[in-house]
């Protein structure tokens, strides 16, 4: 069967293909996309021609095509051979996926969406384990404070689940205006623009002498030395953004060291495939997890939803993702638009 899919064909040349989506064999399923959402940091990088593997150097020519995209909702048009828990018909959270109309995958990476979660907000739902399992990995208890570094998308997230988890004060820090005001609408107790004089200060006295807990998600090397000064003894930083850069230096002896501070690896694929167990969690249970948060009205994706587009805009999309300071924080394309 012939599809549509958007490729990165070239450096900052994105392309909405036809390609092959192959029948499901034994164990996979075929799934017409809905919507699939952009992930803005790993997109932009692949779009531009930055390092898109950490097996990858920073100074590694770039190679195209490149195929990105991997938080889709849908619904199953086709069931292979040994599949007897998902029907045709059924509505499923695809991860690890691609921007594609069709897609054919195992079908161990669909998660069944129950009602009462909409379409929109459950193709989020799989770039929202991110900052979950990096909140997870920081061992985080009720009444601890905690700062984001960063309000893209993975930042939101963070504040909304850290706000749910039971941190106080959720604490954002951004040097975007409007990202503050989101992060204040969706659960952050203050925010802060950390290229402010006395930032320091202020998250010190929000947090009663340092904050326990950091994620970090700006993706620069400047946001992790700005976290480590506002730490409290002992505290955990959570490092979730993708720095991939390193020519940034830190004071491990006087920041880290001396401090007692936990710095911890989280990236996404940095977690158990088949079996979780306290603090890291599977894609599909933390998936899991968060549909049911959704469903109970606990979180709030909705709202972090700014544009819908067809795949057709992808080049209009991209560019703007790789030249715009303030790109939008939600942004989804609807695959029912070709």
């Amino acid at each position: 069967m012939k599809t549509k899919q958007i490729i990165f064909t070239a450096q900052s040349t994105a392309e909405l293909l036809e390609v092959e989506c192959l029948p499901p064999k034994q164990n996979e399923v075929t799934v017409e996309l809905i919507y699939s959402a952009i992930s803005s940091g790993t997109e932009r990088a692949n779009f531009v021609g930055m390092r898109n593997s950490i097996n990858v150097s920073e100074d590694a020519e770039a190679v195209f095509p490149r195929t990105v995209g991997y938080s889709d909702v849908g619904i199953v048009t086709e069931i292979g051979e040994g599949v007897k828990d998902i029907a045709v018909g059924e509505r499923v959270v695809v991860f690890w996926g691609k921007h594609r109309k069709h897609i054919t995958v195992n079908r161990a990476n669909v998660v069944k969406v129950p009602e009462g979660v909409s379409d929109e907000e459950a193709a989020l739902v799989f770039i929202a384990t991110f900052p979950l399992g990096a909140i997870r990995k920081t061992r985080l208890e009720i009444g601890e404070s905690a700062l984001v570094m960063g309000l893209g998308i993975l930042g939101i997230f963070a504040v909304e689940e850290l706000r749910a988890a039971g941190a106080y004060p959720v604490i954002a820090a951004d040097p975007i205006a409007e990202r503050r005001e989101l992060a204040l609408k969706l659960g952050a107790d203050i925010a802060l623009d950390p290229t402010e004089e006395g930032f320091y200060k202020k998250v010190k006295e929000a947090s009663g002498g340092g904050v326990n807990v950091c994620i970090e998600v700006t993706g620069l090397g400047i946001g992790l030395v700005q976290a480590l000064e506002c730490m409290r003894k002992m505290g955990r930083v959570s490092l979730l953004g993708c720095t991939r850069s390193s020519k940034f230096e830190i004071d491990y002896y006087g920041k880290v060291h001396g401090n007692g501070i936990t710095l911890i690896g989280a990236h996404t694929i940095a977690r158990p495939s088949k079996e979780s167990s306290p603090t890291l969690w599977t894609d599909a249970d933390d998936i899991g997890a968060l549909l049911a948060l959704l469903r109970g009205g606990r979180l709030n994706f909705a709202d972090m939803i700014s544009e819908i587009h067809s795949p057709a805009e992808a080049q209009e999309v991209y560019t703007r993702l790789a030249t715009e300071k303030n790109f939008p924080i939600g942004v989804l394309f609807d695959w029912r638009m070709i």
